[in-house]
């Protein structure tokens, strides 16, 4: 079963920076196996996934409109806190 949520619910409109949570119109699907993260703003945003055990994953591109798929939580319950906004590439 896909748990979806805001992204942003617990956080003010973050300013677009590194660590900030993403914007309440960025939402996220978790299942044991995929992260479904899509991008429902106007705007393009860079994002990554913030898992409970500190797991990193690289960062991705969401253009309006699109999903974009970041690893799930794992047999061993590794649960989604948020996602985050990331630098643009330099």
């Amino acid at each position: 079963m896909a748990v979806l949520t805001t992204a942003g619910a617990a956080a003010a409109a973050p300013a677009a920076g590194e660590g900030e949570s993403a914007p309440g119109c960025v939402q996220y699907a978790a299942t044991w196996r995929y992260t479904h993260v899509t991008n429902a703003c106007d705007t393009a945003y860079r994002l990554t996934v913030e898992y409970t055990d500190g797991t990193a994953v690289p960062c991705r591109d969401a253009q309006p409109g699109a999903t974009v798929t970041f690893p799930g939580y794992g047999p061993g319950g590794n649960g989604v806190l948020r996602v985050r906004l990331c630098q643009p590439p330099r």
